[in-house]
């Protein structure tokens, strides 16, 4: 071998092209852990025309830039802490941008709750389940999972046709079967089947008044599933 001159040239060329590859990566990681141009100053606002952030705080991002993301301004991956930035829990949607000679600019797209979803999670606006908890009063869904966003259209249908008796929904349910039950705020409860929701629920708005007048009583609980009427419960 040591008088092939060819082969000899073979095995200098790659360890050239070794020693090469090292060098690199020995200054990436010097670069890396260089204190120049360090991340001195985390801009964080919201992307709504006040710019004001409800539920994610600057701290939570300055955190996460530097135990997850790590680097400096020259080398910090501005997908990675994108990505990192939307596992926040009130994140659903973030851009990161560089600011000379040392900043980050993000902007983050907040979730906005529309109802709980069991005891640890909330669905937002667009039908999204996120982990988060909040003490806002909002209704309760529960449901299958893969239905979040019909619930969430159907609670807007919902509450659209309960306004004249100045009614809200506070828990809405979609059985396995497909059954709908919806709790209002003043307690009664509405059985609304699996067909002709709305129909269904209008009767009930155009007819309230009458029967609970005659009643008497506020009404605790409407079985809506029959053809052109409905049962009533009144309190006790």
């Amino acid at each position: 071998m040591w008088d092939n001159h060819q082969a000899l040239n073979q095995v200098a060329d790659w360890l050239f092209a070794l020693a090469g590859l090292i060098a690199i990566y020995l200054v990436v990681q010097w670069t890396i852990h260089l204190p120049l141009l360090p991340l001195k100053e985390v801009n964080i606002r919201s992307n709504s025309g006040s710019g004001e952030l409800k539920h994610v705080t600057r701290e939570q991002v300055s955190d996460a830039v530097h135990r997850e993301v790590g680097g400096n301004f020259l080398t910090i991956d501005l997908e990675a802490a994108r990505r990192t930035f939307e596992k926040l829990a009130w994140v659903r949607v973030a851009s990161v941008r560089r600011i000379w000679p040392s900043g980050l600019d993000v902007v983050v797209e907040e979730h906005v709750p529309l109802a709980h979803w069991g005891d640890s999670a909330l669905v937002n606006r667009q039908g999204e389940i996120f982990n988060a908890t909040s003490d806002e009063p909002m209704p309760l869904f529960e449901g299958p999972r893969e239905s979040v966003r019909e619930m969430v259209h159907q609670h807007a249908v919902f509450t659209r046709l309960l306004q004249p008796l100045k009614q809200d929904v506070e828990r809405m349910e979609l059985s396995p079967r497909r059954a709908w039950r919806v709790r209002l705020g003043n307690g009664t409860i509405l059985e609304l089947g699996r067909e002709h929701l709305e129909k269904r629920l209008e009767r009930y708005v155009q007819t309230h008044d009458l029967v609970a007048a005659r009643l008497n009583q506020r009404l605790s609980y409407v079985d809506l599933r029959y053809v052109s009427g409905f049962a009533a419960r009144g309190t006790r």
